[in-house]
């Protein structure tokens, strides 16, 4: 079945994907970084020839003479070494502006693009990219015995794959500290939220259940990788289509119809949003790898259509004032609503298998 997407972002479902290289923040974000390279760059006594031009002050427009090397090189210049050299200062400047280096405002998320069916050879599959950081999820069911202390229950199991492939930050070899919190954390929402109940997976009561391998690839890491999958399990979950299975009572074998087809009953719909702290006092959403790498801490908020909390994940850092954390929960109620019609619309757009 071919895949189908459609693109959101944080302010409007439906507005216009991605920033072009005109738009005002990113005129804005010139002259941030002019200043701050600006700032960080100590004065010079000039020449005796140039005594007569302005002194290089921060915001001011210096003219070059004629043959000289043009102000905006080496102002970008001056930028990218102060930010290599004071990172944190470099993104303080931007925050007390409230905007990003990216062009983004502090409440901003990047541009959602979701691909339903990518995997033709999976049960269900789904491509979900936020800014830069794109996970894909296939889905494939198989039969087991259910478990010995819930009979009438199958099984959900996610596996986050973090490769090389997708940040260099990453090594060849078993599955790292980063991956296997993001396998628990998927594992948590799953139980949480109830996304999907074990008992709708049971075939035959204490003989056979469904066990849905729900796995997870990241192509390329740009943050917020929590966020990407959760939204990529429940776009995969709602594209599976499961053939109608009987016990045979002679054989005792299962008979599967392949013609028969049914949907997963979905019955919550779970989505993460992520938050960084900087200096302990401000929140931006939908952090890129820097912005993590920076921050003082980070949490996640992850909520259900009916506005209840399913799950909040803080993995140390700094703490969160009770103000803030509603702060949070207000926002991911508002996040739900822009992923939740995202999502509706690209089911609407494809056809059922």
């Amino acid at each position: 079945m071919p895949g189908a997407a459609l693109w959101g972002s944080s302010s409007d479902a439906e507005a216009a994907p991605g920033r072009g290289a005109d738009s005002k923040p990113l005129r804005r974000e010139g002259s941030l970084v002019r200043a701050a390279a600006l700032h960080s760059a100590p004065c010079r006594p000039l020449p005796r020839r140039q005594r007569a031009l302005p002194a290089c002050q921060a915001g001011e427009e210096v003219r070059s003479r004629p043959g000289s090397r043009s102000r905006t090189g080496g102002s970008e210049a001056m930028a990218a070494g102060f930010k290599t050299v004071e990172p944190l200062e470099y993104y303080r400047r931007f925050l007390k502006e409230n905007c990003r280096p990216d062009g983004r405002e502090l409440g901003e998320f990047r541009t959602t693009t979701v691909n339903i069916g990518s995997i033709t050879t999976a049960d269900g599959s789904a491509l979900v990219k936020l800014g830069n950081t794109t996970v894909i999820c296939g889905i494939k069911a198989e039969f087991a015995e259910p478990p010995a202390e819930s009979t009438n229950k199958g099984y959900i199991v996610p596996n986050v794959d973090l490769p090389p492939l997708c940040s260099s930050r990453f090594r060849p070899g078993p599955p790292g500290e980063e991956a296997q919190a993001a396998s628990q954390f998927i594992a948590d929402v799953i139980e949480n939220s109830e996304i999907i109940m074990k008992e709708d997976l049971c075939i035959a009561h204490g003989k056979l259940a469904w066990v849905l391998y729900c796995d997870f690839i990241c192509l390329d890491y740009d943050g917020n990788i929590l966020d990407a999958c959760t939204f990529a399990l429940l776009a995969a979950l709602k594209n599976v289509q499961l053939p109608k299975v009987t016990i045979n009572e002679e054989t005792g074998l299962a008979e599967v119809d392949l013609k028969q087809t049914n949907p997963l009953n979905i019955r919550k719909h779970p989505v993460a949003t992520s938050f960084a702290v900087f200096d302990d006092t401000i929140l931006i959403v939908d952090p890129t790898a820097e912005e993590e790498d920076l921050a003082t801490g980070t949490v996640t908020i992850v909520m259900d259509e009916e506005g209840k909390l399913c799950s909040v994940h803080k993995p140390g850092g700094s703490g969160l004032a009770a103000a803030k954390l509603q702060d949070c929960i207000t926002r991911a109620v508002t996040r739900h609503k822009e992923v939740k019609k995202l999502i509706d619309k690209v089911i609407k757009s494809i056809k059922p298998k």
